[in-house]
C-alpha cells in the first residue's frame, strides 16, 4: 500500500460527500466562462469552494482542449500552517480527495531532491488547504496524471523558478500556481490593490508582496521562468469574495490567470 496524504480540509473548504462534491465541481465548470488557450501554467485561488471556486473553475475549465495530453501536474503553494524554509516535500506516495486517489511522481521528485531549496516535510503539507483545494479540480478535468506538489515556503524567486525549470517538461506538464490576492481590506481597496497586482503578473513584473498575494512567492518564481520560456499570461477571472459569497467590508482577492507559450517560441 502506497503511503497516502488524506484530505484535512473536506467538508470545510469543500464537500466531504464524493457524489456531491463531483457535482459541485462539474457546476462550476460548466458555469466558467470559455476560453481557447493552450495553457502552460495557472495561477489559482485557494479559498472554500463557495467563495474562489467559480474564479478557479474559470482556468480549470481553459484546460478542455488540452486536458488529454496532460500527464503530470506540478502544484505550487504557499504554507499557511507550518513554517517551511524552501519548497517542501510531502515524503508520501499519493495524495487522496473525496474523489479518488493521486499518485506522486515520484521520478520529479527525485530530480530535484538535490537542490539545497528542496526538503521533505510531511507536517507541511499535512494541514495545507492551499494544496488540496486544487486537487478534486485536476481530478475532474484531467483523464490520468502524476502530481508533483510542493509546499513554498520561505524562498527566492530564483530558487522556486530553479525547481521548475528542472521540472518543466513539454505538452505534458501543467504547473499550477495556488494563490489568493489581497487579504481583509474593504471591496473597493481590495479593487485597487487587486488590479495593481494584476499588471505586475500580466507584465511580467516581480515580485509580488505578501501583502499582495499570500502565494507571492512562487508567483514571482513563476514569472521568472515565464519570461525565460516566453510565456504570455492572460487575466481569466478577477473578482473577490465580495462578489461571491461575503461581505462588502473586509475581502479578499481572487484572480485566475493561465500562461501560454508564445507561437513564434514553440518547440518542436
Amino acid at each position: 500500500m502506497p503511503t497516502i496524504r488524506p484530505p484535512a480540509v473536506a467538508g470545510m473548504f469543500y464537500p466531504a460527500e464524493p457524489v456531491q462534491l463531483a457535482q459541485d465541481v462539474q457546476q462550476l465548470l460548466d458555469g466558467a466562462r470559455p476560453h481557447d488557450l493552450a495553457a502552460k501554467a495557472l495561477i489559482v485561488p485557494h479559498a472554500g469552494y463557495i467563495y474562489s471556486g467559480a474564479i478557479a473553475a474559470t482556468a480549470y475549465a481553459s484546460l478542455a482542449p488540452i486536458a488529454a495530453r496532460i500527464r503530470r501536474v506540478v502544484l505550487l503553494g504557499p504554507t499557511h500552517r507550518v513554517a517551511v524554509r524552501g519548497l517542501a516535500l510531502p515524503g508520501v506516495e499519493a495524495f487522496a480527495t473525496p474523489l479518488g486517489r493521486v499518485m506522486l511522481d515520484t521520478a520529479s521528485a527525485q530530480a530535484i531532491a538535490h537542490l539545497p531549496q528542496v526538503s521533505v516535510s510531511t507536517r507541511a503539507h499535512e494541514l495545507e488547504h492551499s494544496l488540496e483545494v486544487q486537487m478534486p479540480f485536476l481530478q475532474s478535468v484531467l483523464g490520468d496524471f502524476t502530481l508533483l506538489p510542493l509546499a513554498v515556503g520561505m524562498a527566492t524567486p530564483e530558487e522556486v523558478a530553479e525547481v521548475l525549470e528542472v521540472v518543466w517538461g513539454g505538452a505534458e506538464t501543467l504547473l499550477v500556481i495556488s494563490s489568493d490576492l489581497s487579504h481583509f481590506l474593504p471591496y473597493a481597496a481590495a479593487q485597487r490593490v487587486d488590479n495593481a497586482t494584476v499588471q505586475s503578473i500580466l507584465k511580467l513584473h516581480q515580485p509580488v508582496t505578501h501583502e499582495q498575494a499570500c502565494g507571492g512567492t512562487p508567483i514571482n518564481g513563476l514569472i521568472i521562468a515565464a519570461r525565460q520560456h516566453h510565456l504570455t499570461p492572460h487575466l481569466l477571472d478577477l473578482r473577490n469574495s465580495g462578489d461571491t459569497a461575503g461581505t462588502r467590508d473586509s475581502v479578499v482577492g481572487y484572480c485566475a490567470f493561465a500562461f501560454t507559450q508564445e507561437e513564434n517560441h514553440v518547440r518542436h
